[in-house]
Parts: C-alpha cells; sequence; structure tokens
C-alpha cells in the first residue's frame, strides 16, 4: 500500500495539471434541456440537506445548514452563479430525510442532494451521483462503559433503510450473534437511544459518528468502536439522464480537488481528526479528473 506521503505527492501533482477552464463553452452551450435550463430560467438552485447529519450536513448555531457536504453545493452553486452568468443566482435550500431524500430529487423537489448519502449501484437505478466526495465506513458508537468486542446481546440503533442497516445486517449473518436491531430515525435520534440506554450502541458510518461524539455535552463520555463492516463512498445525489448537470456539478468539484482548495474546506470541518486519511487523499487526486 502506498504511503500517504506518496499519495498526497500524486496530488501535488494533479495540482499542477489543474486548470480553470469554464464551464462557457461546454456546459452552458450543451444544455438544451434539464436542470440547468431551470436553474437559468429560475435564478434559483435548490438545495437539499440533512438536519443531523454531523459533520456533513446538518443545520448550524445560526439556523442555517452547514457541513462539508453542504460548503461543496455552495461552491458549486457560487461556480454556476460565475460560469452561467446568473449574478443574482438564489439558493434555496430544503430539508431532506432518509426516507424522502431519494423521492426529493428524482421528482425535482431539489436539484441537488447535499448531504451523507453512499453511492451504490441499487441508488443508480433511481438517481445519478456525482464524483466520490468523501470514503468513510459504518462502524458503532457507544457510551464508555459499554463492551463493544463481543457484540452478542447488544441492541444496535441503526436508520431503517440507509447502507449501514443494510451492511450491518449482512455482517450479523454471518455470525451467531444474539443482537436485536433498534429503528431509530436519525442520527441525533440514535444518540439519545444510546444515552438514554434504550440501545447500546449507534450504528452509522465512522466520521457521521465522530460528529455525533464531537457535538454532545460531555463527548468524553463516548467511545467508537475500532471495526468496520462497509465501505461507504459518499457523493452529491442528482437527478437521472440529466448529462450536462451532472458534468457542470463535477467540473465544480474536480477544479476543487486538482487545486487543493478541497483540503480547507476539509480542514474546516475535520480538523480535529487531523489531516485526511491516506485514502482519502487518494480519492481526491483519483476524481480530481482533468479538463
Amino acid at each position: 500500500m502506498s504511503s500517504p506521503r506518496v499519495l498526497t505527492g500524486i496530488l501535488a501533482a494533479l495540482l499542477l495539471s489543474g486548470g480553470c477552464a469554464s464551464m462557457d463553452g461546454s456546459t452552458g452551450a450543451s444544455a438544451s434541456k434539464g436542470t440547468l435550463d431551470k436553474i437559468k430560467a429560475s435564478k434559483t438552485i435548490t438545495l437539499g440537506y440533512r438536519e443531523s447529519s454531523v459533520p456533513f450536513s446538518f443545520v448550524g448555531p445560526d439556523g442555517k445548514p452547514a457541513g462539508y457536504s453542504v460548503d461543496l453545493c455552495n461552491r458549486v452553486a457560487a461556480a454556476f452563479q460565475r460560469d452561467l452568468q446568473i449574478p443574482d443566482l438564489a439558493v434555496k435550500w430544503v430539508a431532506v430525510t432518509v426516507e424522502n431524500r431519494m423521492t426529493a430529487v428524482s421528482s425535482g423537489t431539489i436539484d441537488l442532494e447535499c448531504g451523507s448519502t453512499t453511492n451504490t449501484l441499487s441508488r443508480q437505478a433511481q438517481v445519478d451521483f456525482s464524483l466520490t466526495t468523501y470514503v468513510t465506513g459504518g462502524s458503532l458508537l457507544a457510551m464508555r462503559d459499554t463492551q463493544l468486542t463481543d457484540l452478542r446481546g447488544l441492541k444496535i440503533a441503526v436508520i431503517p433503510g440507509t447502507t449501514t442497516e443494510k451492511e450491518l445486517k449482512d455482517a450479523l449473518a454471518k455470525t451467531s450473534s444474539d443482537v436485536q436491531l433498534v429503528p431509530v430515525k436519525d442520527h441525533a435520534e440514535g444518540r439519545t437511544a444510546i444515552e438514554n440506554k434504550t440501545a447500546d450502541t449507534y450504528a452509522s458510518d465512522r466520521d457521521i459518528l465522530v460528529g455525533l461524539a464531537l457535538t454532545a455535552k460531555d463527548p468524553s463520555r463516548f467511545v467508537i468502536a475500532d471495526r468496520y463492516f462497509s465501505y461507504e463512498p459518499y457523493a452529491l445525489m442528482m437527478r437521472r439522464n440529466d448529462p450536462d448537470f451532472r458534468i457542470a456539478v463535477n467540473r465544480v468539484l474536480a477544479r476543487l480537488y486538482r487545486s487543493g482548495q478541497v483540503i480547507d474546506i476539509y480542514a474546516q470541518w475535520f480538523g480535529a481528526l487531523g489531516s485526511p486519511s491516506a485514502l482519502q487523499i487518494a480519492t481526491y487526486a483519483i476524481e480530481g479528473i482533468p479538463e
């Protein structure tokens, strides 16, 4: 496996070739239908966000959407304002949930979902995805006095319908563990479940669990298991069969990756965890597609 230093070098090499080509003559000229025309006509881009998916997408202290994915989408909106020549482009934020996020995208309620959604082949049958924005995996959050080396007899809170639930069920099916799954509606309720002892652990993507612990009243009361039970590549979600819009969004993300600006966005939301992992650096390097 390559070291972080080698991967950082790969990214640095990509930065040297990173251009700043405009969408003009490519996206704007080729988009005769679809989301880009809708945005131009309405002078509005509608973005979906999650209310408690810290640190990716949540309601900030000022009551406005905040987080890593939200910042990426704000960069997309700013690029559209410039490159599509819509100086008065309005950004409309709409809260979505695990249950309605894909419907909100496919129905046109939102143009782009800025949350913590894993790109999967089954979901690609209903929606489309941007370049990968983050890579993580499923793990477990618990109170510090909980035994996590052996899952037998534990009650694990999880959001129904998520990739975490599916992967957790698949992992448990390979063992003889007597585990009870406790359904919760969102991440905040998952943390509350373990605080109130209605569940022993909460299962979700590791970095979301870190965010839940760090934003608790007393982070020292929580512990996160060392184990991973899934691979979760996050991406921004959009409607299918709209290649011009997908390319426009990907062009903005690729610029951020090639220029290294994404590292500043990463540091703002994950700085407490240290530098990006080798896997995350590799993701930025690979997804920094040239013009």
